[in-house]
């Protein structure tokens, strides 16, 4: 109930995050029903279902992301001071954070399942009854216990890694004093999984090229129609992907360690110390977004116009990854913004100019740019050169 209540009074850009995510849940949850609708109709192709199934484990992956993203946001689960003598501690807000996100994948769920009926023909009344009634397995019953089994893949899921997320979240005290003493603050470490991600995103590659290796014309089909991704090429790249998501902190640690060298004016320490203050926090998924946008690049650059074209579920599935990648990142952007926001405070107390912050700001993400934009280039070049032999 009180999860509820701090909803309905959140501020309207929350609200529209809590919508984004509740959008991607329907979307992964329609992808997952489609599978089992092709498993009940087409019987014989059982390979072909698992193989969906897999395909679908990467948008239910970046929809699980994006919504741990927005309960670290949500201005309800933030801790503050006095909230603990009240029982708001750290367990009762990842609890009210795993509520929040429970509700809103789940109202998701509903609203695919119910379109997936639709679209089915299994619920008349509406425009469209029955529009991709072959394409969904029409005529064949689908096993309920399995059914709710897939709706409830994203609703635990967020839910399990929003409370992990919040509960394992460092708390700093907020002081009441304005002018209070502070220790000096200490040297950002450098985070230590680039040498493990660089390696993990090369056996990405290499697993790509080996199981794509002596496969006719099409070595990657996407699933629009009958076909699935093969599992190889896409276990090489998770496992690229991960290798990405690793090394994106240390990459962005790098990039602000470069900008605080060779006689740095005060723009660029402000800003190169930002990038290593929040290496972690940003670098994770901007890997991952390295990742997804490499992966884009290379479909199309083995698939070009008229050659296959891309199915309905290709099309979800792509757009699900790429955006809530893009927002878990805008949304990691936000957070740190929210923590940062006392530091701007007292730089402006300070008396420095807020022209300052903003040069500071624009040149992290020009810096960020330049770094991580010929990483992507190169990720799908390279990733696109064997399964094009």
């Amino acid at each position: 109930m009180l999860a509820l209540r701090l909803a309905r009074g959140s501020h309207p850009l929350v609200q529209v995050r809590r919508l984004l995510v509740a959008s991607a849940s329907a979307g992964v949850g329609f992808l997952l029903l489609s599978t089992l609708g092709h498993a009940a109709g087409h019987p014989a192709q059982a390979a072909g279902s698992v193989l969906r199934l897999l395909w679908c484990s990467v948008p239910l992956a970046a929809t699980v992301q994006f919504a741990v993203a927005v309960a670290r946001t949500d201005p309800s689960t933030r801790p503050r001071t006095g909230l603990s003598s009240l029982g708001l501690g750290p367990i009762r807000l990842s609890v009210l954070a795993a509520v929040s996100t429970a509700v809103a994948t789940t109202l998701g769920s509903m609203v695919a399942l119910l379109f997936f009926l639709h679209l089915r023909g299994d619920l008349t009344g509406l425009p469209f009854d029955g529009g991709a009634a072959a394409f969904l397995g029409a005529g064949t019953p689908l096993p309920l216990a399995a059914a709710l089994v897939l709706l409830a893949l994203v609703p635990v899921s967020a839910s399990v890694a929003s409370a992990l997320a919040l509960r394992s979240r460092p708390t700093a005290p907020v002081r009441d004093e304005p002018f209070a003493a502070e220790e000096p603050p200490s040297p950002v470490p450098a985070p230590a999984g680039l040498p493990w991600g660089v390696a993990l995103a090369a056996a990405g590659l290499a697993v790509e090229a080996y199981a794509s290796r002596g496969s006719g014309g099409s070595p990657f089909p996407l699933p629009g129609r009958l076909d699935s991704t093969p599992a190889g090429v896409l276990a090489g790249w998770v496992l690229t992907a991960t290798g990405l998501a690793l090394a994106g902190p240390g990459l962005t640690h790098l990039c602000g360690r470069l900008l605080q060298s060779a006689r740095p004016g005060a723009v660029r320490l402000l800003a190169g110390r930002v990038l290593m203050d929040e290496a972690r926090r940003i670098g994770r998924p901007l890997g991952i977004v390295c990742a997804v946008v490499s992966g884009a690049v290379a479909a199309m650059a083995l698939y070009q116009p008229g050659a296959r074209p891309y199915g309905p579920l290709t099309a979800l599935g792509a757009v699900l990854v790429l955006g809530c990648t893009t927002a878990s990142l805008l949304t990691s952007a936000i957070e740190a913004r929210q923590d940062r926001a006392r530091n701007a405070e007292t730089l402006h107390r300070m008396g420095a100019h807020a022209s300052v912050l903003r040069s500071a700001t624009a040149l992290r993400a020009v810096v960020l740019v330049l770094v991580f934009a010929p990483l992507t280039w190169a990720i799908a070049q390279l990733a696109a050169l064997p399964l094009s032999g």
